[in-house]
């Protein structure tokens, strides 16, 4: 939880410590002594110092996308409604770790929150409980047999169940954002179309850097090849032979609208979706590409290897291409842990948005969260604690955000109810 994360910060402090954090906590930057904002926004847009000094002058910064937020310019909206449920699946008599036998209703088709701070049994009930017992039902997968209890609910309702953890996109080096989503294959597919293809026989395959035929043989694709040191750590270089481009001189010959494949692989998400948008044959293109852009990656490079995006970078891809399949998408319950993890305000408003969009598809989506911006736009809560540990493991309160006010024991509730204007 966000206090307990100042109060140690504080405490870090006054005995003697320079503390240096990387934080998007408004109440953190609050307390700062000194701030230092970088921007203006990310990726080749960013790499400025914005600011410098302390809260308050920050928030009279014109440049700023963060002295936005905190100036109320821009925010994060309360939803005018809640999503109403009639659907919901249920954990009876959960035991596993510091959970005292719990019975809770997780809503379908909504946005459903689990909050309480840390240790009080959120990640046991939903990831050790849930997600496994859901698998079972809808996978037809074995169960584990780590927790006690029973699942009862709509399993009808839903066709699959997915983690979206932080995990790379891709084990391969040459795994990178367009071709998890799928996009790599309609531009391979629009490149082989063209006349100077035709003329010289390239099929789609050509313009795959996974695959002999058109791409740079010396370094097989990657752009780049590896040295090996026998004393030291290997190194990597840029290919002499493509120049980092990754395709022969044949394939790189061929251009659509002046843009060869590996311009295309250079460019962001951004510069993608200005460059496709204008040719009505490559609707599909852009479709596919669109959700990175909604999801917040728009500075990311449709070719940037996945070896170089975080954790959340990668999370935020995960959940673009489920984005992208639109209705052909089976009904799916997401769960994800912590998704605001390293994610500023601007990107948190992109990710509920995201959230929305998976929902009205007909998706169901359950967060385990501490961000209270995103706990405010919950349509059901379910808070853990009251505290951590052996003080954990009970259902504090189940209901929408502005009822927390009745949760007497409930840590998450001030924090809450400040953001929706509601006393406790």
């Amino acid at each position: 939880m966000y206090w307990m994360s100042q109060v140690l910060v504080k405490d870090l402090n006054k005995i003697g410590n320079t503390v240096i954090i990387v934080e998007h906590d408004e109440e953190i930057m609050k307390a700062a002594h000194h701030i230092i904002d970088m921007g203006p926004m990310a990726g080749k847009n960013g790499g400025h110092v914005v600011f410098e000094g302390n809260h308050t002058e920050l928030e009279k910064e014109k440049d700023s996308i963060t002295a936005k937020y905190l100036k109320g310019i821009e925010q994060i909206d309360i939803p005018t409604k809640r999503r109403k449920w009639k659907n919901y699946i249920e954990i009876n008599n959960a035991k596993l770790h510091n959970l005292k036998n719990i019975s809770v209703k997780f809503p379908l088709n909504t946005l459903t929150v689990v909050t309480g701070v840390s240790g009080s049994g959120k990640s046991s009930l939903v990831k050790g409980c849930l997600y496994p017992a859901v698998k079972k039902h809808v996978d037809a997968v074995k169960h584990d047999g780590k927790f006690a209890g029973s699942l009862e609910g709509k399993f009808d309702k839903l066709e699959e169940v997915d983690m979206v953890d932080q995990n790379p996109i891709g084990r391969s080096s040459r795994s990178n954002p367009v071709t998890y989503i799928k996009a790599f294959d309609d531009i391979r597919d629009l490149y082989a179309s063209l006349p100077a293809s035709k003329v010289n026989g390239f099929k789609s395959g050509h313009f795959s850097f996974n695959t002999s035929g058109g791409r740079c043989e010396n370094c097989q694709g990657e752009g780049m090849v590896t040295v090996e040191m026998q004393f030291m750590s290997d190194i990597k270089l840029q290919c002499e032979e493509c120049k980092g481009k990754r395709y022969n001189e044949d394939v790189l010959e061929v251009v659509f609208n002046e843009k060869n494949i590996a311009d295309i692989l250079d460019m962001t998400v951004d510069e993608a979706m200005d460059f496709f948008w204008q040719f009505p044959t490559c609707e599909k293109i852009v479709n596919k590409i669109k959700p990175l852009q909604d999801v917040g990656m728009g500075y990311v490079h449709l070719g940037q290897s996945s070896s170089t995006l975080s954790g959340g970078e990668a999370q935020r891809i995960k959940l673009a291409s489920y984005i992208a399949m639109g209705e052909k998408a089976k009904n799916r319950l997401f769960i994800f842990d912590e998704p605001t993890t390293g994610l500023h305000f601007h990107d948190v408003k992109k990710l509920l948005s995201a959230f929305s969009a998976l929902i009205d598809q007909g998706h169901s989506i359950i967060v385990i969260e501490h961000h209270p911006d995103v706990i405010k736009c919950a349509d059901w809560l379910i808070d853990l604690g009251p505290d951590g540990g052996k003080k954990g493991g009970n259902i504090v309160f189940e209901g929408i955000p502005e009822d927390l006010a009745s949760a007497k024991k409930s840590h998450t509730a001030k924090f809450v109810l400040e953001k929706l204007g509601v006393g406790v």
